[in-house]
């Protein structure tokens, strides 16, 4: 038996590493100050504002702050507000059952036949398909 010899150096188990999240969690930091490890702090200079979505400008709003002679958005015209009405009178659809079937807020519809909304050509080339009638000028 003087082949065999018996390791007496302990083995030990170890969880995972804790993550990062795990790191932040308050628990942890306070298990941290009390023996006494090593904890590093920053400031971030935006933390918990939401200002990266809000800093962003849209593409209509740029125009508006670059614009220096016409301080208005543009606007819905009034042949295109008529020919919105028209078509859809001429379904027999209501704003709401019009707004529905382009899948928008029965809002949207109101807007357009009002002349208040600003114009997007999406919206637009939706209603066309809906309503089966060219909406915009000569393609």
């Amino acid at each position: 038996m003087a082949g065999i010899a018996q390791d007496w150096e302990p083995v030990v188990i170890r969880k995972k590493a804790p993550t990062a999240a795990a790191r932040k969690d308050e628990k942890a930091v306070n298990a941290a100050r009390r023996s006494g490890a090593e904890i590093e702090t920053l400031k971030k200079s935006n933390a918990g504002t939401n200002r990266a979505a809000s800093s962003s400008t849209s593409l209509n709003t740029r125009k508006l702050d670059e614009d220096t002679e016409n301080l208005a958005h543009e606007k819905v015209p009034s042949e295109l507000k008529r020919a919105i009405m028209q078509a859809r009178l001429d379904k027999k659809l209501t704003q709401a059952q019009l707004a529905q079937m382009i899948n928008e807020k029965p809002q949207i519809i109101q807007e357009y036949e009002s002349g208040k909304a600003i114009p997007n050509q999406q919206i637009i080339s939706k209603l066309e398909r809906v309503l089966g009638a060219k909406l915009r000028g000569k393609k």
